[in-house]
């Protein structure tokens, strides 16, 4: 058998190029295939399907590349839950921009790792300057880490402030992200105050009472982008309170934080500036493909705590020598270059590009919300503060709320996520596709109605 040609160097190129047409053909004919937001018949008829293209998963002889690539693409891309599809709506889970992609494939080729500098010369110069332009959106002067989402980027503001305080006392809004309880749990921390959020947001005379009562260095968890609504909790006041009682204040602003681009939303994240540390995710709110997290904070000198030393990838002689020591970057040793995507985006397409996108999604929000409340059987949760919509059809138990999402599914017509809000089930449309029209929410909504049962 012949070697494999590889990805990188001179002759990478060359040998990739076929291999795109093949991967781009089966992509879309995989598409075509499905002919829907997702396929159809639920996950034994998925589980059947696969198995049937897959066949002997580990052979004893190979076929080629060209094969296994189309057999397995054209596979992955029928059973796809496809968030370019104006059906697909449930999740914070982005169509990404083709850009970004052909950027992630370069990054792929070439294979660094942001480990040590001699391993990602380039890389690591790009993700400096590029983390420290984003943390600047925020603070003069900050610095950020790349992480591969929200739950990383949580866990390692819990972690900076257990380094600066010892067991520090998480306080959280009970619809703070799941995984600040799971991140406490993993670093031994004691087990967060939950405060109320009747409304949706964090329950300002409750967090004044809690923080009144706890005596020992408390983080503040707040939240500027729920998964369930969107919703953006009162951070000047929140910060405020912390000011008052000496607690520090974490946002995790995944869904949220890139309304700071845009000129027409930002001053939602009014307060944000007061924060800590910040999370941030341009896999949402970015169109970036997974992983492009964040975890900005206003101090670079905060992230001294992650310093570490390996002598094969950080020697002290070579860290005085002026080599870059990247391992206090991150928790994670080998690292791909997911920054190289990020920055291609922002030079694409700039401030002004970014917030373009992001005000046309929050605007397909507000018009989703105005088709349902103009809609006989249908009714709304609240006005949109991102672009997440929950409905539910009108006087339906919720039993019957969560079979529409379920036959949807099943049938292949539509992704609708499910909400807990007001002691009810909501149907949620987290709306992330920037070339959606009215048609296709019109549409969508048709759809539904059409399950609903007489």
């Amino acid at each position: 058998m012949h070697t494999p040609p590889l990805a990188g160097g001179p002759t990478g190129p060359a040998a990739l190029h076929p291999l795109l047409g093949v991967v781009l053909d089966a992509l879309r004919d995989g598409a075509v295939a499905r002919g829907g937001p997702l396929p159809g018949g639920g996950p034994e008829a998925v589980a059947v399907r696969v198995g049937a293209a897959v066949g002997e998963a580990f052979p004893s002889h190979g076929t080629s590349a060209e094969e296994a690539l189309t057999t397995l693409v054209r596979a992955l891309a029928e059973g796809a839950a496809d968030p370019a599809d104006p059906r697909c709506a449930a999740h914070l889970h982005t169509p990404p921009l083709a850009l970004a992609a052909a950027a992630d494939l370069a990054a792929s080729a070439l294979n660094p790792s942001l480990d040590s500098w001699d391993q990602a010369p380039a890389a690591a110069e790009l993700e400096a300057l590029v983390t420290r332009a984003l943390a600047a959106e925020f603070w003069p002067g900050g610095d950020a880490l790349v992480t591969s989402g929200g739950t990383e980027s949580n866990q390692l503001a819990l972690l900076l402030a257990r380094q600066r305080h010892g067991a520090v006392q998480i306080v959280q809004g009970a619809h703070t992200h799941h995984s600040i309880t799971r991140a406490a749990w993993l670093l031994g921390l004691p087990e967060p105050v939950t405060v109320p959020a009747p409304s949706g947001t964090l329950d300002l005379a409750a967090l004044d009472d809690a923080l009144t009562d706890l005596h020992r260095p408390v983080l503040v968890t707040a939240t500027a982008g729920t998964t369930d609504t969107g919703a953006i909790d009162p951070l000047p006041e929140i910060a405020a309170l912390c000011a008052r009682h000496g607690a520090e204040l974490h946002v995790d602003a995944a869904y949220g934080g890139p309304l700071i681009f845009s000129d027409s939303h930002r001053d939602k994240l009014r307060g944000l500036e007061h924060a800590h540390s910040v999370t941030l995710d341009l896999h949402k709110l970015g169109w970036q493909p997974v992983a492009a997290g964040l975890l900005a904070v206003p101090d670079p000198a905060r992230l001294a705590p992650l310093a570490h030393t390996a002598d094969y990838l950080n020697a002290d002689d070579d860290t005085e020598a002026g080599l870059p020591d990247l391992l206090g970057r991150s928790l994670r040793t080998t690292r791909r270059p997911d920054v190289l995507k990020i920055a291609v985006t922002l030079r694409a397409l700039g401030r002004t590009g970014l917030a373009s996108l992001v005000d046309r999604t929050l605007a397909l929000a507000m018009t989703f919300a105005d088709l349902v409340e103009e809609h006989p059987r249908l009714d709304l949760y609240e006005r949109p503060a991102l672009s997440t919509v929950l409905f539910r059809p009108t006087g339906a138990p919720d039993d019957e709320v969560a079979g529409i999402r379920r036959a949807l599914l099943t049938e292949g017509r539509a992704v609708l996520g499910r909400a807990r809000a007001d002691g009810r089930l909501w149907l949620k449309a987290t709306l992330l596709n920037p070339h959606t029209t009215t048609g296709d929410l019109a549409q969508l909504l048709k759809t539904v109605e059409g399950s609903i049962p007489r």
